[in-house]
C-alpha cells in the first residue's frame, strides 16, 4: 500500500470518534474552584461594592418602571441616579434569585443545568467580522451565521448553540434577530441566545421560543438567555434595562455582564475594578428579581486589562484571571450562576499568540468555577471576528476540559492492579488485557493535533494545525444534517418571522 494513502493516526482516530458515544450535554465537575481570597478579603470587596452603589450610585437612563421598582425596594432615586443602601442589593439577590437552574433545549437530551457544579460552554459572540483561511476577514452574513450555529450543533464538546455567533451583516438592523434566532431553532437541537438590542426584540425571542415549547413551558420553565452588557462605568442603559426586565418577566434568564477594560471603564487597580464589576452585575439581577422575584438569572464578568500606551484591550494577562478567581468565589457566596470569558484573545489570527492567550483566559475561569462560558470558540481580534479555524481550534481543546473536570479516577480500573499481576517487571503495557480494555478512553485525543512522524507529516502536505482545522470545518459543514423540527412548529416559526418583518417594515424600525 503506498504510505501516501495509507490512513493517517488521525483519520483513524476520527473513525473510531464518529462510533464513540455521544459527549454529555453539560460538564460536571468534580475539579473543586480555586480559592484564592480569604475571608477578610471577600469581605472587603463586597464592602467596597456596598459602598460603591450606596455612595456613588448606578444611573438608570430612560427606564421609569425600573427607577420605580428600585424605588419601591428601599434606594434613593435623584433622577436617573438609583442610590442602593448598603447590603441592600445582595439581600434581594440572596433571597430571590435561583442558585441553579435549567435552561431547556428543544431537544431535551441537550437541555444543561446552569449553577452547582455545572459548566456549559458557548460559542464567541458578537462579531460583526469573521475570517477563513481561503477568504479572508470580511463582514459576517447570514449565510456564515447558519454555518456557525450548524458548527456548534456538531461539536460535541460546545454544550450551547450561543447567540449573536456573528452578525448577519447582509440583513438590516431591525430584522436580522429574527433570522438567528430562527437560525438556532432550525439548524440546533441545543440551547441558545435571544436578541438583546432593543426590548422589542428580545420580545420577538421571548415569541418564537414560545411557538417551539409552549407558552405555557415558558411560565414555569427557562428556554432561553439575553446577554445585556452595563455601560460600564456605573450606567445601565433603559434599553439594557428593558431588555433584563423583559426577559425576567417571562421567567426567561437575563446574562448581566459589566464590560470594564481597566483603565477605561474602570480603574487601572484590579481590585477597584472588580468591586465596580460585582457592584453592577449584583445591580442588575436585583433588578430582575425586583421584576420578578424566582426569575432565573446570570451574574456576569467581563473584566479585562488594556494597553496603556495604546488604548487597545489585552487579554490573557494575569490581572483579569485573578480577577475571574475571585468573581467566582463572590458569586458562591452570592448564591447565583456566574458567567466568564472563554478563549479570549487579541491576535488576528489563530497563532501562537491567540493559542496562549486564549488557554490563559480559559484556564481561570474554569478554575473559577464558571458556569456559563460564552466566548468559548471562535474569538479573535479581541472579539471583532470570528474565526472559522479557531473555532475547531477552541472546541478541541474544550474536550480537554470535560476530562480535567472529572479529576483523578481512583477506582480500581485507575489503580491497574490486574494489570501490574499479568505485566510484572520489566515488560511492556501496550498488550495487556488492562489496555486493551482502556484503550479508546485511557487518554483525551486531541482531534487536530499532529503526533505523526515528521516523515509521515511531510508527506501529507506538511500541514499547520489552523490549516488542518481549514479542512475540518468543510467537512463538517458538507455532512451536516438538520435536527428534525416538527413542520407544523416550523411553519408557525415562518409565519411569525414574516408577520413581524412587515410590522418592522411598516413601522421604518
Amino acid at each position: 500500500m503506498n504510505r501516501r494513502m495509507r490512513p493517517s493516526g488521525r483519520e483513524a482516530r476520527r473513525a473510531r470518534r464518529a462510533q464513540a458515544p455521544s459527549a454529555p450535554p453539560y460538564l460536571t465537575r468534580r475539579l473543586p474552584p480555586y480559592e484564592l481570597l480569604s475571608e477578610e478579603g471577600l469581605v472587603a470587596l463586597e464592602s467596597h461594592a456596598d459602598l460603591l452603589l450606596e455612595e456613588i450610585g448606578m444611573e438608570i437612563r430612560g427606564d421609569e418602571a425600573a427607577l420605580a421598582l428600585w424605588r419601591s425596594a428601599g434606594a434613593l432615586i435623584e433622577g436617573p441616579r438609583v442610590r442602593v443602601p448598603r447590603g441592600l442589593a445582595r439581600e434581594i439577590v440572596r433571597r430571590s434569585a435561583p442558585a441553579h437552574f435549567t435552561q431547556h433545549a428543544r431537544n431535551p437530551a441537550r437541555s444543561v443545568e446552569i449553577g452547582g457544579t455545572h459548566t456549559v460552554f458557548a460559542p464567541a459572540y458578537g462579531s460583526p467580522f469573521v475570517t477563513d483561511l481561503v477568504r479572508g476577514r470580511r463582514y459576517g452574513t447570514l449565510e456564515d451565521f447558519q454555518n456557525f450555529v450548524k458548527l456548534a450543533y456538531l461539536a460535541p464538546w460546545l454544550h450551547h448553540s450561543g447567540g449573536t455567533v456573528c452578525e448577519p451583516v447582509d440583513v438590516p438592523v431591525a430584522e436580522r434577530h429574527l433570522d438567528m434566532v430562527y437560525a438556532h431553532l432550525r439548524y440546533s437541537d441545543k440551547p441558545f441566545m435571544g436578541a438583546v438590542t432593543t426590548a422589542a426584540r428580545a420580545a420577538d425571542s421571548i415569541e418564537l421560543a414560545r411557538r417551539v415549547f409552549g407558552a405555557g413551558f415558558l411560565e414555569e420553565h427557562c428556554v432561553i438567555l439575553g446577554n445585556v452588557n452595563v455601560n460600564s462605568p456605573l450606567v445601565l442603559d433603559g434599553e439594557a434595562s428593558r431588555v433584563i426586565r423583559t426577559y425576567a418577566a417571562a421567567n426567561q434568564a437575563p446574562v448581566c455582564v459589566p464590560f470594564i477594560l481597566g483603565g477605561a471603564m474602570g480603574p487601572v487597580t484590579t481590585a477597584g475594578a472588580l468591586a465596580q464589576c460585582f457592584a453592577e452585575a449584583t445591580f442588575c439581577v436585583a433588578l430582575a428579581q425586583l421584576e420578578r422575584p424566582g426569575a432565573p438569572a446570570i451574574l456576569g464578568n467581563f473584566l479585562s486589562s488594556m494597553s496603556l500606551r495604546s488604548g487597545a484591550p489585552t487579554f490573557g494577562t494575569p490581572e483579569p484571571a485573578l480577577a475571574y478567581l475571585a468573581i467566582g468565589q463572590l458569586a458562591r457566596r452570592l448564591g447565583v450562576p456566574l458567567r466568564c470569558g472563554g478563549n479570549l484573545c487579541a491576535s488576528k489570527v489563530p497563532d501562537a499568540q491567540a493559542a496562549a492567550e486564549s488557554a490563559n483566559s480559559l484556564w481561570p475561569a474554569f478554575l473559577a468555577g464558571a458556569h456559563f462560558v460564552l466566548h468559548a470558540a471562535g474569538w479573535l481580534e479581541s472579539g471583532l471576528a470570528m474565526s472559522y479555524e479557531k473555532f475547531l481550534m477552541d472546541v478541541d481543546q474544550l474536550g480537554a476540559f470535560h476530562t480535567l473536570a472529572r479529576g483523578l479516577v481512583l477506582d480500581p480500573n485507575g489503580f491497574a492492579l490486574d494489570a501490574f499481576r499479568e505485566i510484572g517487571p520489566g515488560r511492556h503495557y501496550l498488550g495487556s488485557r488492562h489496555t486493551l480494555a482502556n484503550y479508546e478512553t485511557a487518554f483525551y485525543d486531541f482531534e487536530l493535533a499532529d503526533n505523526d512522524s515528521y516523515e509521515q507529516w511531510t508527506e501529507q502536505g506538511s500541514q499547520d494545525e489552523p490549516q488542518r482545522a481549514h479542512r475540518r470545518w468543510q467537512a463538517l459543514l458538507a455532512s451536516y444534517e438538520a435536527p428534525a423540527l416538527d413542520v407544523a412548529v416550523d411553519e408557525a416559526l415562518r409565519d411569525y418571522l414574516e408577520r413581524r418583518r412587515r410590522a418592522w417594515r411598516e413601522a421604518g424600525a
